[in-house]
């Protein structure tokens, strides 16, 4: 069970919206909620889930609005936040900012939203497409597709409309992978992981059924293949298309997906990944003149690949002044108001090394307080490469009139949490 109401507020604690799913609480419990959020916050304590007279309230934060959910029953907590975001979202994508006027401004469709959302506590269509099928907006006016109830509602295949036709039928697949990686002034690697998506975009004609095949190690053991070439995914979600039985029988991604944009998985890797840029930063202060900082960067993957849009983020002293830069690719500025250097280089060959060799002007009297050096940070993305080796290495389209469709792979290795502390 979710919640028993949801409530939207203003930043005041005036509330917005009010829809009751069950009965049990009221727009007059919602009252408190506010006065005790702040004096948590005042005691520097905030909490995700505060309780009042038998009423639990879950609540996010979203620009200017509170979204509550309020409930007296033993509640699935991550179920109800789940269904928060989610109303975000298909909000979002309604009124694109979602804000206390766009609130203001569309109360009879949020009324409607919220009644196909959520029945009796338990959530319902959640999918923005699906919903746009019978609630339209034109304006600030409804129109209810002449009553007509979609069949995605009582379909068993709620994501998907039947009766799609495309000219051209095509799958486009993105394998993208963000490296999240920290190394110590040392140059030892502090953490190293790499969190993966597989998102999708489809354009087929039908109903048809999809399985895509991945380099997976579990299969390729279940199968008697070796282990060469393949990789161990952790942490693996699905979309709720994917039939969960079939693919914990035998690694089978088997599913039936929706129109259009997608994510159809995501998945983990704690695994000791080599940075793929190395930064080394060097530092030297002459008392009451100058500051000199010397950042070497090189590509420590394959020679063939190429990092676009790097952008190298070197802090510098808060009191520095009168910037110089000289490098040997990209540009540099200075950015006072973060206190860093940003060297960018729209494109960076594997195995390349640059140079960035910056200099600014100290005031003449120095400061008593000494300042840590925060850790350089590195933007960058690299086309068909993954650092993990995954690979897809089939999808099979299959629908009943037997038509010719085309997947296209690419494959995209991007920084995530990407610092590393110099010396």
């Amino acid at each position: 069970m979710s919640a028993s109401a949801v409530f939207i507020l203003d930043l005041k604690g005036k509330p917005l919206i009010s829809r009751s799913y069950r009965g049990d609480v009221s727009a007059a419990d919602v009252e408190p909620f506010l006065a005790l959020l702040l004096q948590r916050e005042e005691e520097g304590a905030p909490a995700p889930l505060l309780a009042h007279g038998g009423v639990h309230f879950l609540w996010i934060k979203h620009a200017n609005l509170y979204l509550v959910a309020a409930t007296k029953k033993n509640a699935n907590a991550s179920l109800v936040y789940a269904f928060l975001y989610k109303v975000v979202e298909v909000f979002s994508e309604y009124f694109k900012e979602l804000e206390e006027e766009s609130i203001r401004d569309n109360f009879v469709i949020i009324y409607e939203l919220l009644d196909e959302l959520m029945d009796f506590g338990f959530p319902q269509t959640t999918d923005g497409k699906i919903l746009r099928e019978y609630i339209t907006q034109e304006g600030n006016k409804l129109d209810t597709g002449k009553w007509r109830v979609p069949t995605t509602v009582t379909n068993a295949v709620s994501w998907r409309s039947e009766g799609i036709k495309y000219k051209k039928n095509e799958v486009f697949i993105d394998v993208v992978e963000s490296v999240n990686l920290l190394v110590s002034a040392n140059g030892s690697v502090l953490l190293s992981e790499v969190v993966g998506t597989v998102k999708l975009k489809v354009f087929l004609s039908g109903m048809p059924e999809l399985r895509l095949g991945l380099n997976d190690r579990v299969l390729f053991e279940l199968t008697g293949r070796g282990k060469n070439k393949s990789v161990e995914l952790e942490d693996v979600k699905f979309h709720q298309c994917v039939r969960l039985s079939r693919f914990d029988s035998d690694r089978t991604i088997s599913f039936i997906p929706p129109d259009g944009d997608f994510e159809l998985m995501s998945y983990r890797l704690n695994t000791q990944v080599k940075p793929l840029i190395w930064i080394e930063s060097v530092i030297e202060k002459f008392s009451h003149s100058r500051v000199e900082i010397m950042v070497k960067a090189k590509g420590q993957f394959k020679k063939q690949s190429v990092a676009n849009g790097v952008e190298i983020a070197v802090p510098v002293p808060s009191d520095a002044d009168s910037p110089k830069f000289k490098s040997s690719a990209g540009a540099a500025r200075y950015l006072p108001e973060r206190n860093l250097v940003l060297w960018t280089i729209k494109s960076f060959p594997g195995g390349r090394e640059h140079v960035l060799r910056a200099r600014f002007g100290l005031p003449s009297v120095e400061r008593e307080e000494g300042e840590g050096r925060p850790p350089v940070s590195v933007r960058f993305e690299i086309p068909y490469f993954t650092v993990s080796g995954i690979q897809v290495r089939y999808m099979k389209i299959i629908e009943k009139s037997g038509y010719q469709a085309l997947p296209w792979v690419r494959y995209i290795t991007q920084s995530g949490d990407y610092q590393l502390r110099t010396s």
